[in-house]
């Protein structure tokens, strides 16, 4: 974990960036000895986006399951978009 008080953003930005683009880990800023700002770089960001967004739908998936609700099978789903393609044609 990489933990720097808030002044060093100001007095070395690039050195920062630089330590979230090559280790990957968000930097955590200190003000005042007390947690205040998490910094990241872009690409680690979307990726732990897109991250919680696949384990947010996994979760719902499986709260249907475990709740009995029935899903559909690739082929009936591919059958029911047909449907929806051809009335959106007429």
């Amino acid at each position: 974990m990489n933990i720097r008080p808030s002044a060093t953003i100001r007095q070395n930005y690039n050195g920062i960036a630089e330590m979230c683009r090559s280790t990957r880990e968000p930097v955590y800023l200190t003000k005042n000895g007390s947690g205040d700002l998490v910094v990241m770089d872009v690409e680690s960001f979307e990726r732990r986006e897109k991250m919680l967004k696949l384990r947010e739908e996994l979760l719902t998936v499986e709260e249907d399951r475990a709740a009995g609700r029935e899903g559909c099978s690739p082929d009936e789903l591919e059958e029911y978009l047909d449907g929806i393609i051809a009335e959106g044609r007429k």
